[in-house]
């Protein structure tokens, strides 16, 4: 998660357990206005086996995210918009559910919208990230007619955006969310956690990681700046912050907002 970042360094921010595993977790954003039923990535899914969930620790029983939508008052036809910052399998795996045999679109109203370059690769992945794709995930929205491509942003809603960033993946976006007198950003894996605010703290996943170093720091300015709502997908103990300056020039950290707070 830290690429070349020591881990005597990163061990401060993130404790590793006995098997060099650290706490991480899928956040997914809600966002609802009139009519409108909007979801910002869908986790990991089910389509792991056995080896997969114990590869990555997944707890037993946790609650998934039909039922975290649910809590929330959703149910999956109401839905009317997902928006896919990549194709990994942990950002997308709930766009599809089995029904029978088949794998189907989760949301059957909604139209799912994913960068062109990054269906083109997860389609035709390289030996590196070839495990990070499961055709299950994007090929039934393909297949409904249901996934909406685009180039270097899009505007689904107005207020909501994707914007292609970074070099995690050929075509990650980061999303931003303009709610006239607040604004949020999104940052899916352009900043996975908190602890990965700093440029050079780049994961090893990433097929570009120079491009990441170039566009982090933008997006990390800009949202300071701003005192724009963060979100980071993989942090369980910092999701959502505000960003204020650090002990440096050009450095910042994260002061964490309760949801209370943030909605």
């Amino acid at each position: 998660m830290f690429g070349v970042v020591p881990k005597v360094l990163w061990e401060r921010q993130k404790p590793a357990d006995p098997t060099n595993r650290i706490a991480m977790t899928t956040n997914c954003l809600l966002v609802r206005g009139a009519g409108v039923v909007a979801l910002v990535d869908t986790g990991i899914g089910e389509k792991l086996d056995d080896r997969g969930r114990q590869t990555f620790a997944l707890p037993p029983g946790e609650p998934r995210l039909l039922d975290r939508l649910a809590a929330a008052g959703v149910v999956a036809e109401q839905v009317t918009h997902v928006l896919l910052t990549h194709l990994h399998f942990d950002h997308c795996g709930w766009s599809t559910r089995q029904q029978g045999e088949a794998w189907v679109p989760t949301f059957p109203n909604a139209r799912y919208f994913v960068q062109r370059d990054e269906l083109a690769h997860a389609f035709e992945p390289n030996d590196r990230d070839r495990p990070s794709y499961d055709r299950r995930n994007f090929e039934p929205l393909l297949a409904a007619g249901q996934l909406e491509l685009f180039d270097e942003e899009v505007e689904p809603l107005p207020g909501l955006r994707m914007v292609r960033a970074g070099g995690h993946s050929p075509g990650m976006c980061v999303v931003c969310v303009d709610g006239g007198t607040d604004r949020a950003v999104f940052f899916a894996d352009l900043v996975p956690t908190a602890a990965h605010l700093p440029t050079p703290w780049v994961m090893g996943y990433d097929l570009w990681p120079l491009r990441t170093m170039e566009d982090k720091p933008r997006w990390v300015a800009e949202a300071a700046a701003g005192d724009w709502l963060c979100i980071f997908e993989h942090d369980p103990v910092v999701p959502m912050a505000r960003l204020v300056a650090g002990d440096r020039p050009g450095r910042f950290r994260a002061e964490p907002v309760a949801a209370a707070a943030a909605v």
